[in-house]
């Protein structure tokens, strides 16, 4: 069968930019080798931060508000509720990476932002401890996402706009077809003029030693019961401390459950052998956190959830034509910190697949870079 578009993933990225072709007058086909949303790759968890800021790098700052733009956009058109500001919180030394870049990125775009001292901070939020040294800045504007309906809400409209979409069906490769692609799965062979490989920690398997420098980290998800309804209340926060950055996020559901998770804390793995199952000692250093810096936050351990980082050799997104076939898209938008950024990515993808401009530079996000 021949399809104009055939998109290799329908994780976050996979799933916008198939969103983004439907009712563009190509013909698309989606593929992936489960049903998503899944919670067997990157795009699950409940709940992920969305932020204007960018302690990453400023770089990112309008992309996150054209994809603050495109989630409204989708919730209106699907009438689900994904996008939900809270506001967030970053505590860490001012000259620090999660203070100092976030400092940097609101200034150089205007982002509305507070900058708390260590006395403003343990007044204005009291459950976080050993405060000394530290700084804060707190943007009103930001929250989080429901990544399984985002994912739902994309694919839903994607399919009632024609996009095909097949799921439980695995990309086994893909070749050069003329000036096109062939690609493979378990069940058929499909061309296309263009390919979109868009499959998360799948990528390394999918794009061989052509382009190289993607790792897949193992990251575990933490849901803990806090100590009292005030500290439910908490806001969203990322903290930088001497062990490391970790994260919270309140509750996304009826259940009155905080997400907690270290960030890049996890072993380099592979899709196919990642240990989905928790040992003792990773509940007990995550709680050893709250206990020491948010210890209203230190309840019971309620469940946990493995989740897979595809990162970048500098940690910045891959989003490029493959440097050996003009006719394939390479995105991995990535390391840890894409999912608030899907929406837009996806309409970038859908412009690159047509071959028109982008409205963003894509130049830092070059594979050869």
């Amino acid at each position: 069968m021949s399809f104009d578009i055939i998109i290799a993933g329908l994780g976050a990225t996979g799933s916008a930019a198939a969103y983004h072709l439907a009712g563009r007058g190509v013909r698309v086909l989606g593929l992936d080798r489960y049903h998503p949303p899944h919670d067997l790759g990157s795009s699950h968890g409940e709940s992920r931060v969305i932020r204007e800021t960018s302690f990453e790098h400023p770089l990112y700052v309008p992309l996150a508000r054209r994809a603050y733009e495109n989630w409204r956009r989708l919730e209106a058109e699907s009438g689900e509720p994904l996008l939900h500001v809270a506001g967030v919180l970053f505590v860490g030394p001012e000259e620090g990476a999660i203070v100092g870049g976030t400092l940097k990125s609101a200034r150089d775009y205007g982002v509305t932002h507070e900058l708390l001292d260590a006395t403003e901070l343990a007044r204005r939020f009291p459950d976080q401890r050993r405060l000394e040294g530290a700084a804060g800045v707190f943007e009103p504007g930001g929250g989080w996402l429901d990544p399984e309906r985002s994912v739902a809400a994309c694919l839903r409209l994607a399919s009632d706009r024609g996009v095909t979409l097949q799921f439980e069906e695995p990309v086994v490769r893909w070749d050069r077809d003329g000036d096109g692609i062939v690609v493979t799965t378990a069940r058929d062979h499909y061309r296309a003029r263009r390919l979109l490989l868009a499959a998360g920690p799948w990528m390394p398997e999918l794009l061989g030693d052509a382009v190289g420098g993607l790792r897949v980290e193992r990251q575990v998800q933490h849901w803990f019961a806090p100590g009292s309804t005030a500290a439910g209340a908490l806001p969203i926060f990322i903290r930088e401390v001497p062990e490391g950055v970790f994260y919270a996020l309140p509750p996304a559901g009826d259940a009155w459950e905080i997400k907690v998770a270290v960030h890049h804390d996890g072993a380099s793995t592979t899709p196919g052998t990642v240990p989905r199952s928790l040992s003792p000692a990773e509940i007990t250093a995550t709680r050893a956190l709250l206990e020491r810096y948010v210890p209203a936050l230190a309840g019971a351990h309620r469940r946990a959830a493995v989740c897979l980082y595809t990162n970048s050799r500098d940690g910045h997104f891959v989003i490029d034509r493959h440097p050996e076939h003009a006719a394939v898209i390479v995105a991995s938008p990535c390391s840890g910190f894409g999912f608030k950024f899907a929406s837009a990515v996806g309409e970038i993808l859908a412009d690159l697949l047509q071959d028109r401009t982008p409205a963003f530079d894509l130049t830092p996000f070059r594979i050869r870079r």
